[in-house]
């Protein structure tokens, strides 16, 4: 009885910070993309060809995200039926929006004003047991073009 109490106990924490951990971040990821939307990070190869930059240069960005206890959770629950793990979307959409955020302040700070062929690399950092995900890894890269 006793673990069944710590476990719900271990779950409520889980959730609720990580579920204000993840507010917070939507917050602050939304500020950003509004402070840097004049930056296009466009995934094409070929840029318009009226277009020609003085010069280019690569730009990164990566971020790493651990996953919450509660999304554990419900992760290893939904392997059990299959399905769509709808716990780690919300984690992934965060990872990649925040990568590319940090992929347009470095474009920011050496003064571009395009990003073309923008990629975005994804990978799983720490594995568990039972290979269960604890952190992901999204890299955001791309070419910065200055007029």
């Amino acid at each position: 009885m006793i673990d069944v109490t710590i476990l719900l106990i271990l779950l409520a924490l889980g959730y609720g910070f990580g579920r204000f951990t993840e507010i917070r971040h939507y917050r602050s990821i939304r500020e950003r993309e509004t402070q840097f939307r004049n930056i296009p990070a466009i995934a094409t190869k070929l840029p318009d060809p009226a277009l020609q930059p003085k010069h280019t240069q690569l730009v990164a960005g990566n971020v790493v995200i651990s996953v919450d206890f509660f999304k554990r959770f419900l992760a290893g629950l939904r392997n059990i039926v299959g399905g769509r793990v709808v716990s780690y979307e919300s984690l992934m959409d965060r990872a990649r929006r925040e990568a590319i955020l940090r992929m347009k302040q470095e474009a920011h700070g050496v003064g571009a004003t395009h990003i073309f062929n923008v990629k975005l690399e994804t990978s799983s950092i720490y594995k568990g047991r039972k290979n269960a995900i604890g952190s992901v890894e999204v890299l955001a890269y791309g070419t910065a073009f200055f007029d």
